[in-house]
């Protein structure tokens, strides 16, 4: 019986050791960019200046986080008013009507190492799809204020035709003007909460 009560006490202690933390993204610190073929033959790069994200982890490691994250549409930069005008139209995001990109995690995965898979649903332009991203765990660090600090790197590629994102033109040799696959690449980096 101490035996059983003694185990108990273990597994009790270990689990608190763990016990569910949460974050929040450090938008100063983070980057949410994407790039699509332009012409065939070159890529475009923009990026949303206005996000955020969180993360509950139950394990040291993050392993099965749930993450959550969304961007304020109509913070689109592609470093050019006349193309950030002519995206978040109504040929594009229309952003008067669907102004918030979101995501909502299924999975968070270990794969080995620092290497991880997030899947989750992606909603954009109103159509809601499932998607996934190849992260990286930079690691936990202090920062010079005391506040515990997590990175990730995360990439993945939609489609957005899939999200009825489908104007396009044809170049003179035929070719889309602008590409299906649209790659996201964010660099994030999150502030653990007191409390």
């Amino acid at each position: 019986m101490k035996k059983i009560i003694l185990s108990a006490a273990i597994l009790f202690a270990g689990s608190s050791l763990f016990a569910q933390t949460n974050w929040s993204a450090d938008k100063v610190h983070s980057t949410v960019k994407f790039s699509v073929p332009h012409l065939v033959i070159s890529e475009v790069e923009g990026q949303f200046k206005t996000f955020d994200g969180t993360i509950s982890a139950k394990t040291a490691d993050f392993n099965n986080a749930a993450i959550t994250f969304n961007a304020d549409v109509k913070s689109l930069d592609t470093e050019n008013s006349d193309r950030d005008k002519h995206l978040l139209g109504s040929d594009f995001f229309d952003a008067e009507k669907y102004p918030t990109m979101s995501f909502k995690s299924t999975s968070f995965k270990k794969v080995s190492g620092n290497k991880y898979v997030l899947t989750g649903n992606l909603t954009l332009h109103g159509v809601t799809k499932p998607v996934k991203f190849d992260v990286t765990y930079g690691g936990i660090a202090k920062d010079g204020y005391g506040n515990t600090k997590a990175g990730f790197k995360a990439t993945g590629v939609i489609k957005r035709f899939d999200y009825g994102l489908k104007w396009n033109a044809l170049t003179e040799a035929g070719g889309a003007t602008v590409g299906n696959e649209v790659t996201l690449n964010l660099k994030l980096e999150f502030t653990q909460q007191k409390g």
